[in-house]
């Protein structure tokens, strides 16, 4: 089974790793999209702290994700899922409902999040200090 998801991972943190340990879990090869950082910018209004090559690089270091590419936008995911031949699409249930579409080409699967955890707050808290 081929697992894809996809995020900006940003200040790789405890909740992203669990997120993809759990995807791995469901299969055999979890593929990863990052986002650009264009795509980044236009999704939280701001530039993320380490650049889309740093942190493809910080992805590909984890022994759970099996291959990393650049996601260029919402618009693209069918795409992607097809390209990569997923059998499930996994995603944090902080989207729940959003991505339904997809279920006529592989599983969508939503799981919760770390409570307490997000990478805007850990920039917040960054700041502040």
């Amino acid at each position: 089974m081929i697992i894809i998801t996809f995020g900006t991972f940003d200040l790789l943190h405890i909740g992203h790793i669990k997120i993809l340990e759990r995807a791995k879990s469901l299969g055999d090869k979890l593929i990863v999209g990052v986002s650009t950082d264009k795509f980044s910018i236009e999704k939280k209004n701001r530039k993320p702290v380490y650049s889309e090559n740093e942190r493809k690089k910080i992805l590909e270091s984890l022994k759970f994700v099996d291959e990393v590419f650049f996601e260029e936008s919402f618009d693209k995911k069918r795409e992607y899922i097809k390209k990569y031949k997923a059998d499930i699409f996994v995603m944090g249930n902080d989207w729940n409902g959003k991505f339904d579409e997809f279920n006529d080409i592989c599983k969508v699967k939503y799981f919760d999040r770390t409570p307490s955890i997000s990478t805007t707050q850990l920039i917040e808290k960054i700041s502040q200090v």
